[in-house]
Parts: structure tokens; C-alpha cells; sequence
């Protein structure tokens, strides 16, 4: 989960002043915001220099990944006053119109290929201090690694407005044509070059380096912002303690959550006491909120809830103003309304309230997000305990009953097992494994690219972990009895998680003959007939692969692992692998 760490004496100033002297009632109130104090400041340092360290529980609130952010939330929440963000304008033809913008980014048909989409505003009338810009390169790098994973879809730059030739141009170029002096470097360096040599071209290549095209920012006089989303130049990105008026611009491949994300920051510089001025964005290619749009932006669409839902999901009857109140804790402007009023004709003329998110959250997916955040404005403790009424008494679940017989099985033919996360990444679960990713699940927001994809297969796992056994003593048998998913559109859901057994055998002398004994020995103690028949499997090398019938049905697959498999994962010994569906063998 994120951690944030916030300058003590600025943090309590923004959340409300002397109310948090008690540590005890910090603690208690940093619920609210779904956080919790992981370390103390030190107490013999100057209250200036103190730092609080806050780990946030909660992946789908990137505006608590900062000082103003999560104070915001404190404040809100204990003094009921929504903030008031007048700069916005509003998106699609909302109501509110738009702001106007003196200043202009033009956005060329050159970079609608790569990195589209940019979101800029200035803020001014204040004096960056010390902490402030510590606070700003936090938040930067919060949302351009966890939001925005790894800078893949959002990255952000800060800028010294002085120097700033208007308009500017955000556009596409060759790699090699241009140059300039990066950041923490003297001499000029090639888009591809700063790539190869500098230390954040090198962390951050795997974005742009296959690429034709590359992204630039510079201004009309032709001087050169930034590398999005590599590094800002030397001389226009270098914003330092006592800068006024800055620019902060935030690019990425996704519309909503680059807007979003400058949303956040606009806020939050709000928050501190600068002053921030619209900038309007103007495309050459058509986007989902038009080719004109002036940042900072609101988007959110309201949110329905009725009254009946709300007491479904807390076990509580609440009426109509006590839900307001408790959204207007949570920083949320809401109202009592009808779902006739809302355009929910399905639910009848059903009471209850719509809310309408703040400028800096679009977590507010359906009814359940609402009932949610009245739960925690009204507060955790304010509902009473039950005591359960229903009897029961726990079991094991014949599958898990079955797979404990598998696992015994793998442990007796001298197997040992492991336990692996479900989720992963694009790159290991689908491209290592020379994969297609046809039926696999994605999901919509990762908190890095890491896990970013549930896994449609035990063998990926697998193999990772033999990637990393090199060292140790052949031959290395290794297996895991747990769940994958895949996309199924006869599912209600769309998806179906099923209970798999994969098992993987590495040595120099590991053959098809090898991993079909082992099989023949699975099923013989599990009493199960099977037969087997050529599969066509792009892990497997052709015509070593055979797939696992089961009452006619395709219930598995195994064989020798491609050559290609073994080589992208940096394996140097033969291995067959296979896994085989659990659920499909339970029916006898």
C-alpha cells in the first residue's frame, strides 16, 4: 500500500490546527481517510523538520498520496465545509461552463500514436518553500508510479514559467533528431541516447525505446521542457525553493486519469495558498472530452443511491439528510433526490440520495462506492453491534477436500509445493510465455504493472520460480494446487475461476515421457480414467505437447516447454510442465 511522509508542522496546519495535539485522536481520525500512522516524528528535531510517516489502506484514493491531499480529508471530514475549487471548468457541456485561459498548449496529430493526451495548469502567488517542493516531487512520484504505473499511463513534470515561451507545442518526434542538457546532467544528449546513458532514461526506457515516435514539449521559441515521460531539461524544467509561478503539466494514454491526476495537484497547490490559472489544451485529433479543453477539468458524472440500497449494505435505516450529511463529511456535495429524477426509471420512484464526487476523486463507480462513503462519514463506531443470528457450522468444501488428496499425491512422487499470487504481469503471464492473451483478465486499475493481470494459467508461476533455482541441485520438481481465470462470456460475470493443479519437472534429461509417467501416475491414484491427445500450444515445443481429455472434454494440457519459453525467462535446462482443471475431475 502507499506511504506518504508528511512534514508534521505543515500536515497539522493544513488538516486543522491544534485538534490533532492528541495523538490518540489522530490516530482514531486518520480512519477516515483510510490510513494509518506508521512512524512517529522525532520528537528531539525542530516541529519544522518533523516527519510523520501515513501507510493509506486504500489503492482507489490517489488524492490522499500527498500532504495537502490527506489533510484535506481530515479537515473535511471533522469541520463538514466542502472546499470550494472556482478555477475548474467543466467537461462535455456540464453545468458550469468553462474558465477562461490566457495561456495555450497545442497538442499535434504527431503524438496521437504514443503518448495522446496532456492536462497543464499554472500556479503562482506563492513562494515554493523547502517542504512544499519536497511535498510536490512525493506526490509527483506517488502518482506517476502507483497510479500511474510506472509513468506508462501518467507522469508529471514542473516547470519555471519565466522562461516559458507561450504557446506550447506538445508533438511527436524522430528519437535521433533532437537533443538537449537533461536534468542532473552538462552535456546535451539525443532523445535514444538519453535512453542508453541517463540514470532515468535507463529506469524508464521500456516505455518509449521501441517506439518510432517519440514525445516532446517545448515552447513556441523552439526551447525544450521536457522528455515525457523520461526527464525535464536543465534549463525550462529545473523549478527550485523560491520559484513564484510555476507550470505543471501531466501527460499519459489515458484521458481520465491524466485529468484526474491534475486535478489532484491542482487542489492541492489550492490547498497550500497558490493561486492557479487555467490553461487551455488544444488538440489536432478528436479525444473523449472534444479538441478543446481548458485544465483544470471536472469530468465526474453523479452517483444514485437509493435509501434501500444504502440500508442493504449497512444494516442500518438512514434517512435521506443523515446520508447528505455523512457525504458532506467525506468532502462528497450530495442532495436527497428520486431515481425518476436521476433517469433510473427501473428502480420506480425510489428515494435516496445523489451524489456528485469532489473535483480530485473519480473512485465513484456505482451505488455501493456511495453507501460506502457514508459508512465512514458517519462514522465506523456510530453503528451498533449485532450479534450474528444464524447457526452454522464450517466445513471443507469437497473441492478443497480433492485438492488436498492431489497435493498429497504430488508430495508422495517427491514434488514440492509452492504458493504464488494470482495476479501478475502482462509481460510474465501472456509475452514470456509466447502467449496471445486472448482470454485473460485485465484489471482496470492496477496499482503497478505488476499486478495488473489475473493469471490464466498455474504454469507461468512455475516457471518463474524455476527461473530463479539455477543454483540448486537437479533435477527440481515443483508443483501448486490453486485458481486461475479467464474471460467467459457465458458466465454471468463474464468471467470464470476455476481450481487448476500445475506441476513442472527441470533436469537435463526432462522429456515427454517424463511428464506423461507423472500423469499416468496422478490419475492412477485418484482413480480417474483419461486419454490424451496432440495439442497445439504455443508453451509447449510442437509435437511434444498433448492435451488431457477427461469424459471427452479438454480438461489440461502438458509436455517440454518451448525453447523460446525456457530462453525468455533465462532457464539453461530442459523442462515439461503441465497443469490439469480440478473442478473438471470432480465430476465422477
Amino acid at each position: 500500500m502507499p506511504k506518504i511522509e508528511v512534514n508534521e508542522e505543515v500536515f497539522y496546519t493544513l488538516a486543522g490546527g491544534k485538534r490533532w495535539a492528541d495523538r490518540d485522536a489522530f490516530e482514531e481520525a486518520l480512519t477516515c481517510a483510510k490510513a494509518e500512522l506508521d512512524e512517529d516524528s522525532d520528537k528531539s528535531l525542530p516541529v519544522s523538520e518533523r516527519v510523520l510517516k501515513i501507510e493509506l489502506n486504500d489503492t482507489n484514493r490517489p488524492d490522499l498520496w500527498g500532504t495537502a491531499g490527506c489533510a484535506r480529508q481530515l479537515r473535511v471530514y471533522h469541520e463538514t465545509k466542502i472546499p470550494e475549487y472556482p478555477f475548474f471548468s467543466r467537461a462535455g457541456g456540464l453545468a458550469g461552463g468553462t474558465q477562461k485561459a490566457t495561456r495555450k498548449i497545442k497538442v499535434e496529430q504527431s503524438v496521437q500514436k504514443v503518448r495522446p493526451y496532456l492536462a497543464g495548469f499554472i500556479a503562482s502567488g506563492k513562494a515554493i518553500s523547502d517542504p512544499a517542493l519536497r511535498d510536490m516531487i512525493q506526490t509527483q512520484e506517488k502518482l506517476a508510479w502507483n497510479f500511474g504505473r510506472k509513468r506508462r499511463t501518467i507522469s508529471m513534470g514542473l516547470y519555471r514559467i519565466a522562461k516559458i515561451n507561450w504557446p506550447i507545442i506538445y508533438k511527436g518526434v524522430d528519437p535521433d533528431s533532437v537533443s538537449f542538457v537533461p536534468l542532473q546532467w552538462e552535456t546535451p544528449l539525443t532523445l535514444r541516447e538519453i535512453l542508453k546513458q541517463h540514470p532515468k532514461g535507463r529506469e524508464y526506457a521500456f516505455i518509449q525505446e521501441h517506439e518510432p515516435v517519440h514525445p516532446l514539449l517545448t515552447d513556441s521559441g523552439g526551447g525544450i521542457l521536457s522528455y515525457p515521460p523520461i526527464i525535464n531539461s536543465a534549463d525550462l524544467g529545473a523549478v527550485q525553493v523560491g520559484d513564484t509561478d510555476i507550470f505543471v503539466e501531466l501527460t499519459g494514454t489515458d484521458i481520465s486519469l491524466v485529468t484526474l491526476a491534475a486535478s489532484i495537484v491542482a487542489c492541492d497547490l489550492a490547498d497550500n495558498g497558490f493561486t492557479i490559472e487555467p490553461v487551455e489544451v488544444e488538440y489536432e485529433f478528436d479525444t473523449p472530452f472534444g479538441r478543446n479543453i481548458v485544465y483544470p477539468c471536472y469530468f465526474q458524472e453523479p452517483v444514485f443511491c437509493s435509501l434501500a440500497r444504502i440500508e442493504k449494505f449497512l444494516g442500518e435505516k438512514l434517512s435521506a439528510h443523515e446520508c447528505v450529511r455523512a457525504l458532506n463529511r467525506m468532502g462528497v456535495r450530495a442532495e436527497k433526490a428520486t431515481s425518476t429524477e436521476h433517469g433510473q426509471k427501473s428502480l420506480g420512484d425510489t428515494e435516496g440520495v445523489c451524489a456528485w464526487p469532489p473535483e480530485y476523486r473519480n473512485d465513484f463507480l456505482h451505488a455501493a462506492d456511495v453507501a460506502e462513503d457514508v459508512m465512514i462519514g458517519r462514522g465506523l463506531g456510530s453503528f451498533k453491534p449485532e450479534r450474528p443470528g444464524d447457526s452454522t457450522i464450517g466445513r471443507l468444501s469437497p473441492i478443497t477436500l480433492f485438492s488436498r488428496q492431489v497435493k498429497e499425491i504430488f508430495i508422495g512422487m517427491g514434488y514440492q509445493e509452492m504458493i504464488y499470487n494470482y495476479l501478475g504481469s502482462r509481460k510474465d503471464l501472456v509475452e514470456n510465455m509466447r502467449g496471445k492473451g486472448e482470454n485473460i483478465i485485465r484489471i482496470s486499475n492496477p496499482m503497478t504493472e505488476n499486478y495488473e493481470y489475473v493469471r490464466d494459467s498455474v504454469i507461468a508461476s512455475l516457471v518463474a520460480s524455476e527461473s530463479v533455482s539455477g543454483h540448486s541441485v537437479y533435477p527440481h520438481q515443483i508443483f501448486e494446487v490453486g485458481k486461475i481465470a479467464r474471460l467467459n462470456s457465458n458466465e454471468n460475470y463474464g468471467t470464470s475461476t476455476r481450481q487448476y493443479a500445475g506441476f513442472l519437472h527441470a533436469d537435463k534429461d526432462a522429456n515427454f515421457n517424463t511428464a506423461a509417467g507423472q500423469l499416468q501416475t496422478l490419475f492412477y491414484y485418484l482413480s480417474r480414467e483419461y486419454n490424451v491427445e496432440e495439442a497445439d500450444d504455443p508453451r509447449f515445443i510442437p509435437g511434444r505437447a498433448a492435451a488431457v481429455l477427461y469424459k471427452g472434454n479438454k480438461i489440461g494440457v502438458f509436455g517440454e516447454l518451448h525453447p523460446e519459453v525456457l530462453e525468455n525467462w533465462g532457464i539453461t535446462v530442459p523442462c515439461t510442465a503441465g497443469e490439469i482443471d480440478l473442478d473438471a475431475l470432480m465430476e465422477i
